[in-house]
């Protein structure tokens, strides 16, 4: 693997990711399923996995517990993934992604995740300290499990602050905001919670998310901004670039993994060094690379160069 500077992932919320397909999804009837897939999910872990994928190397850190998991674990030590375990009463989640084959649609049931006593938390914010990249990046990314207060990743930003890391945060809601507050490096908003941060109502047109992730920008809550548009493309805002991409033609089977690809190969070729109109032109592909793999697979190296060159 090439040499890069170092990338560490958080994953609060793990989840086992079964997927698996039926004809028709219906009320009341037995839903008799194909063959069933399982991945070690969650944000932060599926950057890791995305990252490895591309030729990269990063360190992961999430809370485990109960029986899914110890299968959780397992997942991951088959794919040859390094990680740092904090152990918990809990036991870890799962997510199911059933694809309808009748129709093409893919419906998603994310459960909520077990409840993280305060010494377990405190516990996942130790060992981050103790494994802080410096002088790379730190990704927060997905939700935060209940029994975990909004402001973790804001103290995550502190933290990263004073110990020259550069922070990424990819979650919703009160902890997105809470997080934006401290000030991150990057942040991966969906279009949605871009309106929400700037108190904006209705859907943001193509002038208005530039000027909504500009605004961002220039009260120091956020020095990159990153939006993916599914199938309109994706936005970056700096204080000084502004870079928007189409989404390269491709069929489409899954959606599941298509940001946390966009935003290992984002945080990878930043850390490898490469400009910021090559990171994010490797983002792009690798985010439709990944959809346009099955279930819950994540993006494939040689599809992530074939659409780099189109997108170039």
């Amino acid at each position: 693997m090439a040499a890069h500077a170092p990338i560490v992932t958080l994953t609060m919320n793990p989840a086992v990711d079964v997927s698996s397909s039926t004809d028709v999804v219906e009320p009341e009837h037995k839903l008799r399923c194909g063959p069933s897939r399982f991945d070690p999910g969650g944000g932060g872990v599926n950057v890791t996995r995305a990252i490895r994928n591309l030729g990269g190397n990063s360190i992961a850190i999430y809370p485990l517990g109960g029986p899914s998991g110890q299968a959780y674990r397992g997942f991951l030590e088959a794919e040859g993934i390094v990680g740092r375990v904090i152990t918990i009463a809990g036991n870890t989640r799962e997510s199911f992604t059933i694809d309808e084959l009748s129709t093409g649609r893919q419906f998603r049931f994310v459960l909520q995740g077990p409840t993280l006593r305060e010494p377990e938390w405190r516990a996942c914010l130790s060992v981050v300290g103790d494994m802080l990249p410096v002088g790379g990046y730190l990704v927060a990314s997905g939700s935060l499990p209940p029994g975990v207060p909004d402001g973790f990743y804001a103290l995550l930003a502190r933290i990263s602050a004073r110990n020259g890391v550069r922070l990424v945060v990819d979650t919703s809601g009160p902890a997105l905001a809470a997080a934006l507050e401290a000030g991150v490096f990057l942040v991966k908003p969906s279009l949605r919670e871009l309106g929400e941060l700037v108190g904006a109502d209705g859907t943001l047109d193509a002038d208005e998310q530039v000027e909504a992730a500009q605004e961002i920008v220039a009260e120091g809550r956020a020095e990159i901004v990153a939006l993916t548009l599914g199938g309109a493309g994706a936005l970056l805002v700096t204080a000084d670039e502004v870079l928007r991409l189409p989404t390269p033609r491709a069929q489409v089977k899954s959606v599941v993994g298509a940001g946390d690809s966009f935003l290992a190969a984002l945080v990878l070729r930043l850390a490898q060094g490469r400009s910021l109109a090559e990171a994010f032109r490797s983002a792009v592909a690798a985010g439709t690379a990944a959809a346009m793999a099955p279930a819950t697979e994540l993006c494939r190296a040689a599809d992530v160069a074939r659409l780099e060159a189109e997108l170039a």
